[in-house]
């Protein structure tokens, strides 16, 4: 006899484990199968996490999710070889209660959070790959596991398998990634005592800093670096875009180790012990790389369905933000009566249309092709940024209006005017 449920759940990450949890919570008979040792055991690395999108779940979590420290402060550094030209935006009007974003270790969260879909009912089997998915007539039906008997069958099947999503692009739901829809990024975590962190960043009750770069520290590829404050640790890592990558054949561990050798960041991290290292890729196809998401019988949510908003690097509340508008889509359609075709399904791509999810995706829409064509943005104009501050601030005697037209001489001589126009302009249209 054919062992059946209302919905199959393919991967216990953030937006697995959120349409799991969702389908649970009303009543659903639901499986959920991960390939890892545990949900999490394959994420070492530190992130960010978006309060918004876990509180509709569970608007308690800060009680007992396993947070590190709430982001008091956010730093965003212009980063050239030896320098660096910032903003900062700190206040105090947040706190543990109220704040919106927390540094974590997903190893840590991802368990907790799986935790919390088991207790509402969700079965939850690890170290169980799905190798294929079972069709009827087109319509999906169930799933097909390394197991001995291990075909599970149900109502909608949802993937929510990572960005390489395999079974999408065996059963030919979404095509192969190329390199310029995805990044590579390489991430460690370096620990020491809470004393020496609190007093190295000015921090205090459980306050944290979150510092994102661009510039030179990627030499001229598409990407980005970051450091974030944890209890114990900072996270630091940087990523690029795999084809800059492969075209540059840069190792990503040396732009890594570069970073950590930058004047800005060395101190920073100064005495820290490594103890974490982690390489993984990230959807940068943005909304022009999403592929179909649902047809007769399944869904796809989160990473697997290129979910990432790179420009603002959110992708934890992207993927729980999917993975609950897909269950929410299950569950009204399961109210009804079925059926779990793409006609019904269909319902998921304008639950997405009308959230922040493909709202700001579709703002972006052009962000990458404008800086992949235009890499003087990463390369020049940091360093016109950061030469342009050190000459202006510096005291040695020259009267503020010769420095200002030493100033204009240096950046025109590297973008003319109309230069400058055509990028403000570029810059312009690619946020529109």
């Amino acid at each position: 006899m054919k062992e059946k449920f209302d919905c199959i759940v393919v991967g216990a990450g953030p937006g697995g484990t959120a349409a799991a949890y969702t389908l649970a919570k009303h009543g659903l008979n639901v499986i959920q199968l991960e390939r890892g040792e545990y949900p999490g055991s394959k994420n070492v690395q530190g992130a960010i996490l978006y309060a918004h999108s876990l509180e509709k779940l569970i608007p308690g979590f800060r009680n007992d999710a396993p947070l590190e420290r709430f982001v008091a402060e956010q730093r965003i550094w212009v980063v050239d070889g030896d320098s660096y030209v910032g903003t900062t935006h700190r206040t105090h009007a947040l706190d543990w209660e109220t704040a919106d974003r927390y540094t974590i270790l997903r190893a840590s969260f991802d368990k907790w959070f799986s935790k919390k879909a088991q207790e509402a009912g969700v079965l939850l089997i690890c170290e169980t790959t799905v190798t294929d998915l079972i069709k009827e007539k087109n319509r999906v039906v169930g799933v097909k596991t390394d197991r001995e008997d291990g075909d599970l069958y149900a109502e909608v099947v949802i993937l929510a398998d990572g960005v390489n999503s395999l079974l999408a692009r065996k059963a030919g739901f979404r095509k192969e990634i190329f390199p310029h829809e995805v990044a590579l990024g390489v991430k460690e975590t370096i620990f020491m005592s809470q004393e020496v962190l609190e007093e190295r960043f000015g921090l205090s009750n459980s306050q944290g800093i979150a510092i994102e770069m661009v510039g030179t520290v990627t030499q001229g590829m598409l990407g980005t670096a970051f450091l974030y404050t944890n209890k114990e640790s900072v996270s630091i890592g940087v990523g690029c875009l795999l084809a800059d990558l492969k075209k540059e054949k840069i190792p990503p561990f040396e732009l890594l180790e570069s970073l950590k050798n930058h004047p800005a960041v060395k101190p920073l991290i100064h005495g820290g012990e490594t103890k974490e290292y982690s390489a993984h890729l990230i959807p940068e196809g943005g909304y022009h790389g999403i592929p179909q998401i649902y047809g007769d019988g399944w869904m796809i949510v989160g990473d697997a369905a290129m979910f990432v908003n790179s420009i603002h690097r959110e992708g934890s509340n992207l993927a729980m933000e999917t993975g609950r508008l897909a269950a929410e889509t299950v569950i009204e359609i399961k109210k009804k009566g079925g059926p779990f075709n793409k006609e019904q399904l269909a319902l998921y791509r304008n639950k997405l249309e009308n959230s922040f999810v493909l709202k700001d995706l579709k703002k972006y829409r052009q962000f990458h092709s404008v800086f992949r064509a235009n890499p003087h943005f990463l390369t020049t104009y940091p360093r016109l940024l950061n030469s342009s501050f050190f000459s202006l601030l510096k005291v040695d005697g020259t009267d503020k209006k010769t420095k200002e037209r030493e100033i204009w001489k240096n950046i025109l001589q590297k973008r003319s005017l109309r230069d400058i126009f055509q990028d403000a302009i570029q810059l312009w249209r690619a946020t529109r």
